[in-house]
């Protein structure tokens, strides 16, 4: 499969395809618990890899597909003995195998995501048990030259029932040399029988410095004043951070705290400004955005009056002053919090029904005056 041909289902926008990431950063912990198997001899043949979205999680997958095709198993000695441990999944970008990963082309792996429908060319919702079948002619194609092969399922959480009962039969006998690295956002969603087959390396959420690494791998140079914002709105997540980034989310959520800053004396000129602007047509991911920083920033508003301080990294300028003063109390924080759900509650139904969103937000912010 050429890499034209490669559906960008697990890519996010504006960022390089996990395939084309050279390194993972702030995910040592995991990567050290693979090569401590891998140096033992004790390779599962099913991985579950785990964690909050944008973290990584496919980066490592195609890390390792990458390392076990290009590197000998550890228990195969060669002239002079067996290699020492291994400590890093590096493979060299020169090396055939790491050329054909990056050109789609290397007959030991299998990457298993949604596919299209044909007629609407769509991305289909779930993965089929159509493509799941599919392994089982990679196995028998690939069989014949007794490497490794790798299989790479991202993600997990998109097999429908079929689907996901096709990969536990090959999970409960997986072929000789291969292994099956299963990407998930929520594992506790799979087939228990699928979650108790697996080893999981569950990645972390990434600290400031090492969001500020992985944007600049990206080639998205940010100060570090922005990550440590990125990384606060984004909870860790370098896929969220993009999204950020992209949508210009630290300009609008700094807005949003300038708006609430004008409390209880709303400037509602300005809000229907803002409304407006977010109502038009071909803006819904922006507006999605607002809605997820306006469940954020009520979230850090309860927070502050509940824990007595505001936290400890602002995400916009004059943040920690505007939070601590609308949420003086545990009383305060509590009470935020109930209208942070109840008005959550009254958002989402109106996306879901399609609401005019100017009356909506407009709405959103007369209940956060009132209170």
């Amino acid at each position: 499969m050429s890499a034209d041909a490669l559906p960008a289902l697990d890519q996010a926008e504006g960022a390089p395809h996990p395939r084309e990431t050279e390194r993972l950063f702030g995910q040592d912990r995991v990567i050290a618990q693979f090569l401590e198997a891998y140096n033992a001899d004790r390779l599962h043949h099913g991985w579950l890899v785990t964690g909050p979205r944008g973290v990584g999680k496919a980066t490592l997958a195609w890390a390792i597909a990458r390392f076990l095709l290009a590197t000998p198993p550890a228990g195969d000695a060669g002239l002079f003995g067996a290699p020492p441990p291994l400590a890093s999944l590096r493979v060299d970008p020169d090396h055939p195998v790491a050329r054909r990963i990056l050109a789609g082309a290397d007959p030991g792996l299998f990457a298993l995501r949604r596919g299209h429908d044909d007629k609407t060319g769509r991305p289909k919702s779930m993965i089929t048990v159509d493509e799941t079948r599919k392994l089982a002619g990679f196995f028998n194609l690939s069989a014949a030259d007794g490497g490794r092969r790798v299989v790479i399922v991202d993600s997990a959480d998109d097999l429908n029932v079929n689907a996901a009962n096709a990969l536990l039969k090959m999970l409960e006998e997986p072929p000789a040399r291969a292994t099956l690295l299963l990407i998930s956002h929520q594992p506790a969603r799979l087939l228990p029988t699928i979650r108790s087959r697996c080893r999981e390396l569950r990645l972390d959420r990434l600290a400031p410095a090492d969001m500020a690494l992985a944007l600049d791998q990206a080639s998205i140079a940010v100060e570090p004043a922005q990550a440590a914002a990125l990384t606060e709105l984004s909870s860790g997540s370098v896929g969220d951070a993009i999204r950020l980034i992209n949508l210009n989310g630290l300009q609008l959520y700094a807005d949003l705290i300038d708006m609430l800053g004008t409390l209880p004396n709303l400037d509602r000129q300005r809000v229907l400004r803002l409304a407006e602007t977010l109502a038009q047509r071909g803006k819904e991911t922006r507006l999605d955005l607002f809605l997820t920083l306006l469940d954020i920033a009520m979230a850090r508003l309860a927070r502050t009056g509940v824990m007595g301080q505001p936290p400890h990294v602002q995400a916009a300028p004059h943040e920690s002053t505007v939070l601590a003063r609308l949420a003086a109390s545990p009383q305060d924080g509590r009470r935020w919090a109930e209208l942070s759900s109840s008005m959550g509650d009254r958002l989402r139904h109106g996306r879901a029904v399609n609401l005019e969103t100017t009356a909506l937000l407009t709405d959103a912010f007369l209940k956060l005056e009132t209170a």
